[in-house]
């Protein structure tokens, strides 16, 4: 890639969150959340908040840059960017969009956020309620695919019918999730372990997924704070940075159809992304220490996995064990803060925060001497997005 790159440009200065809840439980509106995080994460960096001139969000984020450069007393503002893509497949775009921002001169501190009060505002994961059915939707609703569980399940048994893979790993990667989150305060089902047998009596929401397989719905907000790897130097991580090694965002040829028509359709839409994902990093699947991933549904992650090269088709019931995907002793450890299953559903930028955290030593579940970071966003949504991060040992 030469000198077009952002290997090494910028570092994570502070990331922050607010209070996370179960959804419709937050005291207070979205907007005093995500001003809550983006306070915590600057206080976490040692910036004024004053210093931030650069915004990165995704999938309609409804705190709006301007207002909160208002409320947060901004000097001044330089940049503002919102990525398209559905749902919390463009979180690790959003990192990136920041560091090109940095990278080019365009700012000098952009906060990547990200805030939800399903309380306030509309669920989730309920399905499509219209009067009237058009466009892709008149192609599935009418045949009782309505919610997003249906439609990726769909995918999911495909995968398991094509690829042999067991259900066991969809399975293991809600125990190992609900498992961090037992050492995480800051999760919503902290306090709240998930036994083999919880999960096996849980009700069916869309067969392959049982109710343990799919991602919270919650009210919070999440931040970090991005500068240039020369500023990074003079800020509270400087004894040891978190550097972005790379990112890459996208999907390959006909991913986006949306009547499920798909090829490969037993896919998490990562095979194109992964190769300019690891040129950039300068690093191999087999460097990497840490994974969080973003969980819409277990299912999509284990190809997800299977797409970064962390593990593959023939050994993927193997490595998807509990075992294995638990800090500290796994080898594959997954979703470290208790991810979208377990610490909270901020589509996805809590992944974010954790793979730094990692990186800098300060995760509830260290992963010992982590030096490089894989934060993969939105598996079975297209675009997809990626980002990896490193430590100083990395450069």
């Amino acid at each position: 890639m030469g000198s077009r790159t952002l290997r090494g440009a910028v570092a994570v200065a502070g990331a922050g969150e607010s209070t996370y809840y179960k959804r419709g439980r937050s005291p207070d509106p979205e907007f005093v959340m995500c001003c809550e995080s983006i306070l915590n994460a600057c206080t976490d960096a040692g910036l004024d908040p004053r210093e931030i001139d650069g915004f990165s969000a995704y999938a309609d984020e409804r705190s709006d840059p301007t207002r909160l450069a208002a409320a947060l007393g901004v000097n001044g503002l330089r940049y503002s960017n919102m990525v398209f893509g559905g749902g919390g497949a463009m979180g690790s775009a959003a990192v990136a969009n920041a560091a090109m921002a940095i990278a080019t001169g365009m700012a000098e501190t952009v906060v990547v956020y990200r805030s939800l009060a399903q309380g306030q505002f509309r669920r989730f994961g309920a399905g499509a309620q219209t009067p009237t059915i058009s466009g892709p939707a008149a192609l599935t609703a009418p045949y009782g695919l309505t919610s997003a569980a249906q439609q990726f399940a769909l995918r999911v048994m495909r995968l398991f019918h094509e690829r042999g893979v067991s259900p066991s790993t969809q399975k293991a990667l809600a125990l190992a999730s609900y498992h961090h989150a037992q050492q995480n305060p800051r999760a919503v089902m902290y306090g709240r372990p998930l036994g083999p047998d919880d999960y096996d009596n849980s009700r069916w929401i869309a067969e392959p997924f049982h109710l343990f397989d799919c991602c919270m719905e919650n009210d919070g907000a999440a931040a970090i704070v991005i500068v240039s790897a020369e500023r990074a130097k003079d800020l509270r991580h400087a004894a040891r940075p978190c550097y972005l090694l790379g990112a890459a965002a996208g999907n390959g040829f006909r991913e986006g159809t949306t009547v499920h028509n798909a090829e490969p359709y037993a896919s998490a839409g990562f095979t194109t992304l992964v190769p300019r994902l690891y040129e950039m990093a300068g690093v191999a699947p087999s460097d990497v220490d840490v994974v969080q991933g973003y969980v819409n549904f277990t299912g999509g992650v284990v190809m997800g996995l299977v797409e970064h090269g962390l593990c593959t088709y023939d050994d993927v019931n193997e490595a998807c064990t509990f075992e294995n995907l638990i800090s500290p002793t796994g080898r594959m450890p997954f979703n470290t803060s208790g991810g979208n299953l377990a610490e909270c559903y901020v589509h996805g930028l809590e992944l974010q925060l954790e793979g730094v955290r990692q990186v800098w030593g300060e995760s509830c579940n260290q992963v010992p001497d982590a030096k490089v970071s894989l934060v993969f966003s939105g598996p079975m949504v297209a675009p997809t997005s990626d980002c990896i991060y490193g430590s100083e040992e990395t450069l």
